[in-house]
C-alpha cells in the first residue's frame, strides 16, 4: 500500500485562491464510528466504504489510503476505471464495481482484480462465460432488486438464477447486496418491506455474505447490518439523517479569499440582474469563488439577505445577489471593519457552516455538494493516524 499520509494538490493556495482542506484523521474516526455502530451482540459485520466519484469529490488516493490505514478492506466504486485507479493504490483491497459489467469488460476486471456487481441476467451470463473460458472461478457479487427499482436482478430473475447451479458454479459468488430507498427515514415502512424481500432472496443462496445498509441504514439496527455495511456520506462528515443532530466529525473545510470590500448607498444594486438592492448604507465583500468551483448557484439571495451565509472572524455574513462563476457577494455591514479586510480567508464550509447547511440552503443534498467541488481549489490533506 502506498503511503500518502499527508500532502496537497499541485495548486498553490496563494495562486488558486480558494483552499479545500480534508481532515483525514476525522475521516478515519468517522469510519471507526460506523464500524463500532454496526457491531452488536448478534452481529459483527465488516465495515466497508463507498468511495465512488473520487471519494465523493475529496480525492481518491489520499482518502482510500487513510481508510485502509484505519482498517477498511472492502471498497465500492461506481465505474471500472475508478477501480483501476484504486487498485494502483491498494493492491490487496476488495474493490466492488457497483455499475456492473458492460459487454467486453470482463478481461479488464480480471486484469485489475475488480469484483463486478452483476445486476442483469446478461451480465451474469457474460461473467460465467468468461470465467469458463479462462478456466478460473473469479469473484462476483449479485445486486438483488428489493424495491428501489434501479439496478438489480428482479425477484423472478433471482429465483431463476438460484436454480441454475451450472451458471453459479462457473464463478465465485462472494456477496449479495441491495440498496435501501428510504434508509434516511427510519420509520418508513419501505425499510422493513425491502429487508423482508432481501431476506427471502438471500435465502436462495445460503452461506453467501450479504449487505444492505448504507450510511443511514447502518443506524437502523442489527436487523439491517448483515455481514457488511457500506457507509458513504457519513464517512465524509455528512449527516445521515436530515432532522437529527449530526454524529459525524467534520472532514471538509472550504475557505476563499475576500477580494474586495466596498461601500454602497441605499438603493444601489449588486450583481447580475441587479437582483439585490441595498436598503441601507452598506458595506459589501466580494469573495473569490463561485459556481465554477462547485458553489451552488441556488445559494443566490435574489431579494432578502440569506439564509445562505459565510463565516468571517466570528461573524456570519449573508450572501447577497447572484452567485456567479467566480464570485460571491456578501453583506459585511454588521461585521466589524477591522475583521473583514481584503485578503482574509472566509469560511464557506467547515466548523461553522456545514455541508448539510449548504445543501439545505441550496435545496439539494450533501452528496451533490461534495461531489460538485471543483478542480480549481488548492487541496490540503491533514495527516491521518498511521
Amino acid at each position: 500500500m502506498r503511503d500518502l499520509s499527508v500532502g496537497q494538490s499541485d495548486l498553490a493556495p496563494e495562486l488558486s485562491g480558494a483552499l479545500l482542506t480534508i481532515d483525514l484523521r476525522a475521516l478515519q474516526n468517522n469510519w471507526r464510528y460506523m464500524a463500532d455502530l454496526a457491531e452488536s451482540d448478534n452481529r459483527s459485520p465488516e465495515c466497508g466504504a463507498a468511495v465512488k466519484a473520487a471519494c465523493y469529490g475529496l480525492g481518491l488516493t489520499p482518502v482510500v489510503t487513510a481508510l485502509a490505514q484505519a482498517g477498511c478492506k472492502s471498497f465500492f466504486v461506481a465505474l471500472p476505471q475508478e477501480g483501476k485507479e484504486m487498485r494502483a493504490v491498494l493492491p490487496d483491497a476488495d474493490i466492488y464495481v457497483l455499475n456492473g459489467l458492460m459487454p467486453g469488460q470482463a478481461g479488464f476486471y480480471q486484469t485489475h482484480s475488480l469484483i463486478p456487481v452483476l445486476s442483469t441476467p446478461v451480465q451474469v451470463s457474460e461473467w460465467q462465460e468468461y470465467c469458463r473460458a479462462q478456466e478460473t472461478k473469479l469473484p462476483a457479487a449479485l445486486h438483488l432488486e428489493s424495491g428501489i427499482n434501479r439496478l438489480g436482478l428482479t425477484e423472478t430473475q433471482t429465483r431463476r438464477l438460484a436454480g441454475q447451479r451450472d451458471v453459479l458454479s462457473a464463478f465465485k459468488l462472494v456477496l449479495l447486496m441491495s440498496h435501501l430507498a428510504c434508509g434516511d427515514t427510519p420509520g418508513d415502512s419501505m425499510n422493513i418491506e425491502q429487508k423482508e424481500r432481501f431476506d427471502q432472496l438471500c435465502a436462495l443462496f445460503p452461506d453467501t455474505k450479504t449487505s444492505l445498509a448504507n450510511s443511514p441504514g447502518t443506524f437502523l439496527g442489527d436487523d439491517f447490518t448483515y455481514d457488511l455495511v457500506r457507509p458513504g456520506i457519513a464517512l465524509y462528515g455528512g449527516n445521515p439523517f436530515a432532522n437529527r443532530a449530526n454524529p459525524m466529525s467534520a472532514v471538509v473545510r472550504l475557505y476563499a479569499p475576500l477580494l474586495q470590500v466596498r461601500n454602497m448607498c441605499a438603493g444601489e444594486s449588486v450583481g447580475y440582474g441587479a437582483s439585490w438592492t441595498a436598503k441601507r448604507t452598506s458595506r459589501i465583500g466580494v469573495i473569490g469563488a463561485g459556481y465554477g468551483d462547485g458553489i451552488p448557484r441556488t445559494l443566490s439571495s435574489p431579494a432578502n439577505d440569506g439564509p445562505a451565509c459565510v463565516f468571517i472572524g466570528g461573524h456570519y455574513a449573508p450572501i447577497i445577489g447572484r452567485v456567479s462563476m467566480d464570485l460571491i457577494t456578501v453583506d459585511l455591514t454588521d461585521v466589524p471593519e477591522e475583521i473583514a479586510m481584503e485578503g482574509q480567508r472566509v469560511e464557506l464550509m467547515g466548523d461553522n457552516i456545514t455541508v448539510d447547511d449548504i445543501a439545505r440552503w441550496s435545496g439539494t443534498i450533501p452528496y451533490e455538494v461534495l461531489t460538485s467541488l471543483g478542480s480549481r481549489y488548492a487541496r490540503l490533506y491533514s495527516p491521518p493516524d498511521s
